[in-house]
């Protein structure tokens, strides 16, 4: 099973203001729906809640320390490796990790794939953040350039790792 990351931040690494997006990229938006359709999506609970909904045409997972928590559309685990079990049992091909920062940084360390989204601008006023890597230990299989426009804000790239070591 193919366990991967899937994020957007900017250059010093936002990825969310107080539990919301910094930005406004259908690009992006467009990238995930693709990328993560017709597969399973784990994310925390504050992720989930800013959502507001399961995501349509994927299983959605939502990680919650509170053993009581309940939402419909959703399968609720109360750790990351409980929602690997979970996987592995029902024979995933690829899992991807959507956040928030919390989640992240206790899961980056599982991840063999990362999909990010570079957004080339800085934000002063971030709240959540990706966690720092160890980028020796990935390597670039694709990136892809986007430009802004009238949708989208800023300039933007579209990165796929492995992990390489």
């Amino acid at each position: 099973m193919t366990i991967s990351s899937i994020v957007a931040f900017s250059d010093n690494h936002v990825i969310g203001i107080d539990n919301d997006l910094p930005w406004h990229l259908p690009n992006d938006l467009k990238f995930f729906k693709r990328t993560t359709s017709d597969h399973t999506i784990i994310m925390g609970r504050k992720t989930y809640e800013s959502i507001g909904r399961p995501l349509p045409n994927r299983e959605n997972i939502v990680i919650t320390r509170n053993e009581d928590y309940k939402a419909e559309g959703v399968t609720c685990f109360n750790s990351i490796e409980a929602a690997i079990e979970y996987c592995t049992k029902e024979k995933k091909d690829e899992i991807f990790f959507i956040g928030g920062a919390q989640i992240y940084s206790k899961c980056i360390h599982l991840s063999n794939k990362l999909y990010i989204t570079r957004v080339h601008t800085t934000i002063e006023n971030g709240t959540a953040f990706f966690p720092e890597l160890d980028w020796e230990n990935w390597e670039l299989t694709s990136a892809e350039k986007q430009t802004k426009d009238e949708k989208n804000a800023f300039d933007h790239t579209f990165e796929t790792y492995l992990r390489s070591e």
